[in-house]
């Protein structure tokens, strides 16, 4: 017998334990990495999908716009008027896409990506529509759902902000 510089059972038994937890650590440990690519890559194909998001509504590309947001996405306006369903917030929003003259800006605030599932993004928002005067500030919070493997925006909604100083 072969003891591999093992003299007692004891050690022996010890060894084949630590041979048969590393066995089953390696493929969890190897689940793990896999997950952390995966999540990174989620995390790179949501970038893309909230900037696409808001730079498809600033540049009044209401196709594309209407194309990032589920069937039954959900927008609550600063204002308090809510919206169910993106044929309805279309509607609200034709304004904006057929006028072509309002200004929409944003910085990003918080951000929170689950993994490839769900994300939050909170926006300081401004907008703007000089040939009338109006000007509105608002935190606009967006919630984002991975549906067959595409980030859509589900949900949104604004609170006014005070006007800039």
């Amino acid at each position: 017998m072969t003891t591999i510089g093992c003299e007692s059972p004891r050690t022996l038994s010890a060894l084949a334990w630590v041979l048969v937890l590393g066995a089953s650590v390696a493929p969890a440990f190897a689940s793990d990495v896999e997950s952390a690519h995966a999540n990174r890559h989620c995390e790179r194909q949501f970038e893309v999908a909230q900037r696409i998001d808001m730079e498809s509504f600033r540049d009044y590309d209401a196709e594309t716009f209407r194309a990032v947001h589920t069937d039954d996405a959900v927008t609550v306006f600063a204002s308090g008027a809510a919206f169910y369903g993106i044929d309805a917030i279309m509607g609200a929003l034709a304004s904006h896409f057929e006028n072509r003259e309002a200004v929409w800006e944003w910085t990003e605030r918080y951000r929170k990506v689950e993994g490839c599932r769900t994300a939050f993004i909170l926006y300081e928002t401004t907008y703007t529509i000089p040939s009338v005067g109006f000007s509105q500030r608002a935190l606009t919070g967006v919630s984002y759902t991975r549906h067959r493997g595409v980030w859509l925006a589900n949900a949104d909604q604004g609170t006014l902000l005070p006007p800039a100083p």
